[in-house]
Protein backbone atom coordinates (compact mmCIF):
# COMPACT_ATOMS: atom_id res chain seq x y z
CA UNK A 1 0.00 0.00 0.00
CA UNK A 2 1.53 3.48 -0.81
CA UNK A 3 2.85 4.65 2.14
CA UNK A 4 1.48 8.15 3.70
CA UNK A 5 3.37 11.02 3.89
CA UNK A 6 3.34 14.39 6.05
CA UNK A 7 6.37 16.50 4.19
CA UNK A 8 6.52 17.10 0.50
CA UNK A 9 8.93 14.81 -1.43
CA UNK A 10 10.19 13.84 -4.76
CA UNK A 11 11.36 10.75 -3.67
CA UNK A 12 10.52 7.74 -5.53
CA UNK A 13 11.15 4.17 -3.56
CA UNK A 14 11.24 1.03 -5.94
CA UNK A 15 9.74 -1.93 -3.30
CA UNK A 16 9.38 -5.62 -3.15
CA UNK A 17 5.93 -5.89 -1.56
CA UNK A 18 7.13 -9.60 -0.27
CA UNK A 19 10.85 -8.35 0.42
CA UNK A 20 11.82 -7.97 4.50
CA UNK A 21 14.67 -5.31 3.24
CA UNK A 22 12.39 -3.35 1.34
CA UNK A 23 9.99 -3.63 4.65
CA UNK A 24 12.98 -1.98 6.67
CA UNK A 25 13.29 0.89 4.56
CA UNK A 26 9.57 1.18 4.01
CA UNK A 27 9.15 1.42 8.06
CA UNK A 28 11.83 3.79 8.29
CA UNK A 29 9.83 6.09 6.23
CA UNK A 30 6.73 5.57 7.61
CA UNK A 31 8.36 6.17 10.80
CA UNK A 32 9.82 9.45 9.89
CA UNK A 33 6.68 10.52 7.60
CA UNK A 34 8.51 11.14 4.75
CA UNK A 35 6.55 11.43 1.93
CA UNK A 36 7.36 9.12 -1.34
CA UNK A 37 5.70 7.42 -4.35
CA UNK A 38 6.35 4.34 -3.41
CA UNK A 39 6.03 1.86 -6.49
CA UNK A 40 5.60 -1.85 -5.58
CA UNK A 41 7.57 -4.48 -8.17
CA UNK A 42 8.69 -7.61 -9.24
CA UNK A 43 12.89 -7.44 -8.48
CA UNK A 44 13.63 -9.99 -11.27
CA UNK A 45 11.49 -7.30 -13.66
CA UNK A 46 12.94 -4.00 -12.71
CA UNK A 47 11.96 -0.95 -14.66
CA UNK A 48 15.25 0.83 -16.50
CA UNK A 49 15.06 3.73 -14.16
CA UNK A 50 15.04 1.41 -11.17
CA UNK A 51 18.37 -0.58 -12.46
CA UNK A 52 21.96 -0.07 -11.04
CA UNK A 53 24.13 -1.05 -13.48
CA UNK A 54 26.91 -0.67 -10.80
CA UNK A 55 25.24 -2.99 -8.47
CA UNK A 56 22.67 -5.28 -10.59
CA UNK A 57 19.56 -7.11 -9.00
CA UNK A 58 20.22 -5.36 -5.24
CA UNK A 59 17.00 -4.04 -4.00
CA UNK A 60 15.20 -2.06 -2.77
CA UNK A 61 15.69 1.06 -5.31
CA UNK A 62 15.32 4.71 -4.00
CA UNK A 63 15.45 7.35 -6.32
CA UNK A 64 15.69 11.16 -5.35
CA UNK A 65 16.22 13.82 -8.28
CA UNK A 66 19.79 12.33 -9.57
CA UNK A 67 20.79 10.44 -6.98
CA UNK A 68 20.10 6.73 -7.15
CA UNK A 69 20.51 4.27 -4.01
CA UNK A 70 20.32 0.59 -3.15
CA UNK A 71 20.91 -1.99 -0.21
CA UNK A 72 18.37 -1.31 2.16
CA UNK A 73 21.23 0.15 5.14
CA UNK A 74 22.42 2.71 3.02
CA UNK A 75 19.02 4.33 1.65
CA UNK A 76 17.64 4.40 5.31
CA UNK A 77 20.59 6.34 6.63
CA UNK A 78 20.81 8.55 3.34
CA UNK A 79 16.89 9.52 4.52
CA UNK A 80 18.00 9.69 8.49
CA UNK A 81 20.72 12.58 7.27
CA UNK A 82 18.40 14.32 4.80
CA UNK A 83 15.29 14.31 6.75
CA UNK A 84 16.68 14.47 10.58
CA UNK A 85 13.72 14.80 12.56
CA UNK A 86 12.66 12.34 14.48
CA UNK A 87 16.29 10.88 14.42
CA UNK A 88 16.63 6.88 14.05
CA UNK A 89 20.42 7.37 13.91
CA UNK A 90 22.10 8.55 17.55
CA UNK A 91 23.50 12.11 17.38
CA UNK A 92 27.40 10.74 18.83
CA UNK A 93 29.78 9.02 16.92
CA UNK A 94 30.38 6.32 19.44
CA UNK A 95 26.68 5.51 19.60
CA UNK A 96 25.98 5.62 16.04
CA UNK A 97 28.86 3.06 15.43
CA UNK A 98 27.55 0.37 18.13
CA UNK A 99 24.32 0.89 16.24
CA UNK A 100 25.96 0.04 13.15
CA UNK A 101 27.68 -2.96 14.74
CA UNK A 102 24.15 -3.86 16.16
CA UNK A 103 22.77 -3.80 12.18
CA UNK A 104 25.78 -5.76 11.03
CA UNK A 105 25.38 -8.43 13.76
CA UNK A 106 21.30 -8.76 12.66
CA UNK A 107 21.92 -9.17 9.27
CA UNK A 108 24.76 -12.04 9.34
CA UNK A 109 23.06 -13.71 12.83
CA UNK A 110 19.26 -12.70 11.53
CA UNK A 111 18.38 -11.70 7.99
CA UNK A 112 21.05 -14.82 6.48
CA UNK A 113 19.39 -17.92 7.87
CA UNK A 114 15.85 -15.90 6.63
CA UNK A 115 17.67 -16.27 3.41
CA UNK A 116 18.45 -20.03 3.29
CA UNK A 117 15.19 -20.52 4.58
CA UNK A 118 13.26 -18.98 1.75
CA UNK A 119 15.71 -20.38 -1.15
CA UNK A 120 17.41 -23.23 0.35
CA UNK A 121 16.76 -27.24 0.00
CA UNK A 122 14.27 -28.62 2.47
CA UNK A 123 17.17 -29.78 5.09
CA UNK A 124 19.19 -26.50 4.63
CA UNK A 125 16.03 -24.48 5.18
CA UNK A 126 15.48 -26.89 8.21
CA UNK A 127 19.07 -26.21 9.30
CA UNK A 128 18.51 -22.33 9.01
CA UNK A 129 14.90 -22.24 10.83
CA UNK A 130 16.66 -23.93 14.11
CA UNK A 131 19.33 -21.61 13.59
CA UNK A 132 17.44 -18.39 13.70
CA UNK A 133 15.40 -19.72 16.40
CA UNK A 134 18.26 -20.62 18.84
CA UNK A 135 19.88 -17.30 17.91
CA UNK A 136 16.34 -15.18 19.00
CA UNK A 137 16.33 -17.32 21.97
CA UNK A 138 19.51 -16.18 23.18
CA UNK A 139 18.70 -12.89 22.05
CA UNK A 140 16.07 -13.04 24.69
CA UNK A 141 18.04 -10.81 27.90
CA UNK A 142 18.92 -8.02 24.46
CA UNK A 143 14.91 -7.25 24.50
CA UNK A 144 14.38 -7.73 28.22
CA UNK A 145 17.21 -4.78 28.87
CA UNK A 146 16.05 -2.07 27.06
CA UNK A 147 12.10 -0.53 25.40
CA UNK A 148 13.36 -0.76 22.08
CA UNK A 149 16.15 -2.64 20.23
CA UNK A 150 19.36 -1.96 22.68
CA UNK A 151 18.15 1.57 23.15
CA UNK A 152 15.65 3.37 24.96
CA UNK A 153 14.31 5.44 21.56
CA UNK A 154 13.49 4.31 18.85
CA UNK A 155 16.05 3.37 15.94
CA UNK A 156 17.34 1.80 12.49
CA UNK A 157 18.06 -1.19 14.51
CA UNK A 158 14.09 -1.85 15.40
CA UNK A 159 13.12 -1.00 11.58
CA UNK A 160 15.42 -4.14 10.84
CA UNK A 161 14.28 -6.45 13.17
CA UNK A 162 10.75 -5.55 13.38
CA UNK A 163 10.08 -6.97 9.68
CA UNK A 164 11.61 -10.05 10.51
CA UNK A 165 10.12 -10.67 13.47
CA UNK A 166 6.59 -10.23 11.63
CA UNK A 167 7.52 -12.76 9.20
CA UNK A 168 8.38 -15.84 12.07
CA UNK A 169 5.22 -17.39 11.65
CA UNK A 170 6.01 -17.47 7.92
CA UNK A 171 8.62 -18.51 7.86
CA UNK A 172 7.74 -21.90 9.95
CA UNK A 173 9.45 -20.06 12.89
CA UNK A 174 7.30 -20.58 16.49
CA UNK A 175 8.66 -19.07 19.34
CA UNK A 176 9.08 -20.84 22.97
CA UNK A 177 7.01 -19.74 26.14
CA UNK A 178 10.48 -18.33 27.52
CA UNK A 179 10.21 -15.43 24.36
CA UNK A 180 7.94 -13.59 26.20
CA UNK A 181 9.98 -10.62 26.12
CA UNK A 182 10.87 -10.94 22.18
CA UNK A 183 6.36 -10.74 21.94
CA UNK A 184 5.92 -8.14 24.09
CA UNK A 185 8.34 -6.30 22.23
CA UNK A 186 7.26 -7.04 18.89
CA UNK A 187 3.52 -6.76 19.54
CA UNK A 188 3.88 -3.16 20.86
CA UNK A 189 6.01 -2.62 17.70
CA UNK A 190 3.18 -3.60 15.52
CA UNK A 191 0.57 -1.67 17.06
CA UNK A 192 2.75 1.73 16.18
CA UNK A 193 1.30 3.42 13.61
CA UNK A 194 4.49 3.36 10.93
CA UNK A 195 4.83 0.27 11.24
CA UNK A 196 0.96 -0.43 10.26
CA UNK A 197 1.57 2.12 7.29
CA UNK A 198 5.08 0.60 6.27
CA UNK A 199 2.83 -2.93 5.66
CA UNK A 200 2.03 -4.10 1.54
CA UNK A 201 -1.13 -5.52 1.05
CA UNK A 202 1.01 -9.22 1.06
CA UNK A 203 2.57 -8.34 3.99
CA UNK A 204 -0.38 -8.39 5.95
CA UNK A 205 -1.02 -11.65 5.80
CA UNK A 206 2.10 -12.96 7.15
CA UNK A 207 1.81 -12.90 10.05
CA UNK A 208 -0.26 -14.91 12.41
CA UNK A 209 -0.51 -13.19 16.27
CA UNK A 210 1.03 -14.44 19.03
CA UNK A 211 -0.26 -16.23 21.80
Amino acid sequence: MPIAATRRSSITLYTDPASAYSHQVRFAIAEKGIAVETIEVNPKDLPEEAKNPHLPNTFPVLIDRDLKLCKPRIIMEYLDERFPHPPLMPVDPVSRAKTRLYLYRIDQDWYRPMGRILSGSSQVAANARKELKDSLIMSIPIFESKSFFMSEEMSLADCVVVPLLWRLSWLGIELPAQSRAIKLYATRMFLREGFRRSLSDIEEEMHIPYT
